[in-house]
């Protein structure tokens, strides 16, 4: 927690220098965003059986970018629905409907990226491709308490890489992996030696934004 914490602060730290020294000259942009999250849950046993499920999002992006070095960030806070099909494998408790439908979770999610945009001479106004990088800061909206042996953590930390392309100067198209670095959920197994079960958010998420 602590290594997430000092990466976290540099990242943020880099945002806000760039904000200082270059504010006069930047370019800031708002927008809106949609697209489909892609999830997956990484568990520390084998207990659990489970299959990838398409979930959506969607919110508003506030994007600051420095003219000519084309370095600069961009902020969303996006509503996240994300879900998984999972049963348990053998010897485990079986998970009850309601278990099973607490996989789909709820969220605002808020992430927080370094934007690099290439620039390319002649075609630079119509096509302009990018990477990201950054920490999100996920915050849960529906049920915690799934059951006596299930619960759902109220805050997600998750580190993205991405990379898209921006087409006529509005409209951009990204896609990005998410690698969780704190727990989502956990599960007791009530029924034998109350062994606890963890899972990580894995996640890719594809958007399209319209800027302002």
């Amino acid at each position: 927690m602590k290594l997430i914490k000092s990466v976290t602060s540099v990242v943020l730290l880099a945002i806000v220098m760039l904000l200082s020294s270059t504010a006069a000259n930047a370019q800031l942009r708002f927008g809106i965003k949609a697209g489909a999250a892609i999830n997956d849950l990484k568990f520390n046993t084998d207990a659990f059986s489970k299959e990838n499920r398409a979930g959506f999002t969607g919110g508003l992006m506030l994007e600051f970018t420095v003219p000519v070095i084309n370095l600069g960030f961009d902020v969303s806070a996006m509503y996240v629905h994300r879900t998984v099909n999972a049963d348990n494998t053998e010897g485990y408790y079986q998970l009850t409907e309601e278990e099973i439908d607490g996989l789909g979770r709820d969220y605002i999610d808020i992430p927080v990226n370094l934007k690099y945009k290439l620039n390319l001479p002649g075609v630079g106004s119509i096509v302009a491709p990018f990477v990201t990088t950054g920490p999100s800061f996920a915050f849960l909206v529906s049920k915690k308490d799934i059951s006596d042996a299930f619960k759902n953590k109220t805050c997600d930390i998750a580190w993205n890489f991405g990379f898209g392309i921006e087409l006529f100067s509005k409209v951009q198209v990204a896609a990005s992996y998410g690698l969780g670095l704190t727990n989502t959920l956990e599960y007791i197994n009530v029924t034998g030696n109350r062994e606890t079960i963890e899972g990580k958010n894995r996640y890719w998420t594809v958007t399209a934004a319209w800027l302002f």
